[in-house]
């Protein structure tokens, strides 16, 4: 992905009628100020605007803004207008008054909610985010974070190595399990469902969990380590997930498992708070991700949902992978890795990160990298 910066041409043509009609003024009357100097407290969003033919970027940009406005929030072009084959990169700052404390799910309604599909638009996809320390604050993060979950494992200076069983689906639940202690008394730390592994005929959740725990229990006795498998706690309901939670937390078992975006950022809080009160790590899945991250110009990029799901809560959720069958491009990929990781991360455009981050102490999380075929290795610092 290019992040090169260049200067609109003073010859731009500025007249909104042209290829849609903005209503009863034009958009950048009201919402493109380029003289406003940002507060620490505010929200920003870089947007990578593609306008309609005959629509002037900074009417595109204004309509970002206004398109999911209450009236007071305000368009910023801090860099100017960013020249990308008729690409555009704004930056739109929101008073932080305009969102529900600790609420993820707030957070995205009011950013991306209606403006994707706006008229205006051929393309828009939101690079980045900055959130504000005053609203990071307002969100428990991570349930344990990194040094808690090595703490826990007591397991220091080197990767958390793991796989995930194959075939995911299919086997009964007790040849998952005895897969499962093959694994881990050969030397894995810990064992994972797959994605779509929940409750289906062939394998219910609450006999996998069974048979799953006993293979704990037996490679641990066998190695003298502490070992785990995310047993997936996903559910069609809240109440069922944390049902799922609370025996796996009756099991004895250190972690669970949660699809964060097909599951929703509401479930994936409520079960982060209930991890955190009970002790069990959490492992993050981003099933569906690629369809709202993979485009280049329309939807958004993979680091703001990481920061979404930092602030939502997890202790490890997948990463890029740089080799193998899963899209990952190494720079940009490490970019977002340290989003994840640090507690104070640079601005740096080589690495398409638009903002400095200040995550103000919240606990890290943990990124998992390898193919989902293979063994998966977990980094932290």
């Amino acid at each position: 992905m290019s992040c090169r910066e260049g200067l609109m041409s003073p010859q731009t043509e500025t007249k909104a009628s042209v290829g849609f009609k903005a209503g009863v003024k034009d958009y950048k009357l009201t919402y493109y100020t380029p003289e406003y100097e940002t507060k620490d407290t505010d929200i920003l969003a870089a947007f990578r605007v593609t306008p309609q033919p005959g629509v002037p970027p900074e009417e595109a940009g204004a309509a970002v803004a206004a398109e999911s406005s209450t009236g007071t929030w305000t368009t910023v072009w801090t860099d100017g207008l960013t020249s990308l084959d008729h690409q555009y990169i704004c930056y739109v700052a929101y008073p932080l008054d305009l969102f529900e404390e600790g609420s993820v799910t707030n957070m995205f309604t009011s950013i991306v909610g209606n403006v994707f599909g706006f008229k205006a638009l051929r393309a828009l996809h939101l690079e980045d985010l900055r959130i504000p320390i005053a609203y990071a604050k307002t969100f428990q993060g991570p349930p344990h974070g990194i040094q808690v979950e090595r703490d826990k494992l007591n397991k220091y200076g080197r990767p958390l190595l793991g796989c995930t069983i194959k075939p995911k689906l299919g086997l009964s639940a007790k040849n998952y399990g005895r897969a499962c202690y093959e694994c881990l008394r050969g030397g894995l730390d810990f064992t994972k469902d797959d994605e779509n592994v929940n409750s289906q005929p062939f394998m219910r959740w609450r006999d996998r969990f069974v048979f799953c725990a006993e293979a704990i229990y037996k490679a641990q006795a066998e190695t003298g380590e502490i070992k785990g498998h995310y047993l997936n706690a996903t559910a069609g309901t809240c109440e069922e997930m944390i049902k799922r939670a609370v025996f796996a937390r009756e099991l004895e078992v250190p972690i669970v498992m949660h699809d964060y975006i097909t599951g929703g950022f509401t479930a994936n809080t409520s079960l982060a708070h209930y991890c955190r009160d009970n002790g069990l790590l959490l492992h993050i899945h981003r099933a569906m991700h690629a369809v709202i991250d993979r485009q280049k110009n329309h939807g958004m990029h993979f680091r703001v949902l990481a920061k979404a799901l930092r602030m939502s809560g997890g202790d490890h959720i997948h990463a890029d992978t740089i080799v193998g069958k899963l899209e990952g491009e190494r720079e940009i990929t490490l970019g977002f890795v340290d989003l994840l990781r640090d507690d104070f991360i640079e601005k740096d455009r080589s690495r398409c990160i638009f903002f400095t981050q200040d995550w103000a102490s919240m606990p890290g999380v943990i990124p998992k990298f390898g193919t989902c075929d293979t063994c998966s290795f977990y980094f932290s610092k």
